[in-house]
C-alpha cells in the first residue's frame, strides 16, 4: 500500500520566518500600493498554485495559465480583503480548483501519456520527500490523471500539497467526511494503479 510519504513531493512553501509578514499583512500592503508586498506573496504562493494545477491538470502550459490567473484575481480582490476572516492561501487553493475545473468542462479528461509528463521543480524539496526518478513522477502523474477529478483535487490537496481535511472541506465546498471518503478512494485507486511497478518505482510494502 503506498505511504503518504511516498504520495508527497514535499511541496515546501517559501521558508517564512516568525518576522515575517503573513499572507493577510502581504496582501493588505499591496492593496495600498506596495509592490514588495506582491512580490513576496508571488514567491510565496505563486509556485504552490502552479504545482496543484500541474497535478490536477498535467499539462504545464494549462497550469501557468491557471496560476497566473488565480494570482490575478488575488490582485484585483485585494482592496477588499478582510483580514482574518479566511486564510489567502485557502482562498487562492479554492480559486486554483475552480479554474482547473472549468478548463475540464472545456474539454474531456484525458490519460496524459508517459513522455508528456513534465517533471516539477522544486529546488526546496528535502532529498528525502523528492520523488526517486522520473518513472516515479511519471507514473505517480498518470496514474494521478485516471482518478476523477474530485478524487484528485482531493488526493492532490492532502497527499501533495499536505492540507488538513477541513480545509480541504473548505476550498472544495464539501464535508469533511465527503473528503475523507474522496481522499480515501483516491488512494486505494492510486495503489492499485501502482501495484504492478511497486518494486520497480521504490515505493514501500507497508
Amino acid at each position: 500500500m503506498i505511504s503518504d510519504q511516498s504520495l508527497s513531493r514535499g511541496s515546501v512553501p517559501s521558508a517564512v520566518t516568525s518576522a515575517a509578514p503573513s499572507d493577510d499583512a502581504l496582501l493588505v500592503l499591496f492593496a495600498n500600493g506596495d509592490q514588495q508586498a506582491a512580490q513576496e506573496l508571488t514567491g510565496r504562493l505563486g509556485p504552490r498554485a502552479f504545482g496543484v494545477a500541474l497535478r490536477v491538470l498535467g499539462d504545464r502550459s494549462e497550469a501557468e495559465d491557471v496560476a497566473q490567473e488565480a494570482m490575478m484575481r488575488l490582485w484585483r480582490i485585494a482592496p477588499k480583503w478582510q483580514p482574518g476572516k479566511a486564510k489567502v492561501s485557502t482562498w487562492l487553493y479554492r480559486v486554483t480548483m475552480n479554474l482547473c475545473l472549468d478548463i475540464k468542462r472545456r474539454q474531456r479528461a484525458k490519460i496524459v501519456p508517459l513522455d508528456r509528463v513534465p517533471d516539477l521543480v522544486d529546488g526546496a524539496q528535502d532529498a528525502v520527500e523528492q520523488m526517486q526518478d522520473t518513472a516515479r513522477i511519471d507514473a505517480l502523474q498518470a496514474a494521478l490523471m485516471t482518478l476523477p477529478n474530485r478524487q484528485r483535487q482531493a488526493v492532490v490537496l492532502r497527499h501533495i500539497e499536505d492540507l488538513s481535511n477541513p480545509e480541504i472541506a473548505e476550498i472544495m465546498d464539501i464535508s469533511t467526511e465527503a473528503v475523507e471518503s474522496l481522499t480515501a478512494r483516491g488512494k486505494r485507486a492510486l495503489s492499485s494503479a501502482l501495484a504492478g511497478r511497486r518494486t520497480e518505482l521504490g515505493y514501500d510494502d507497508d
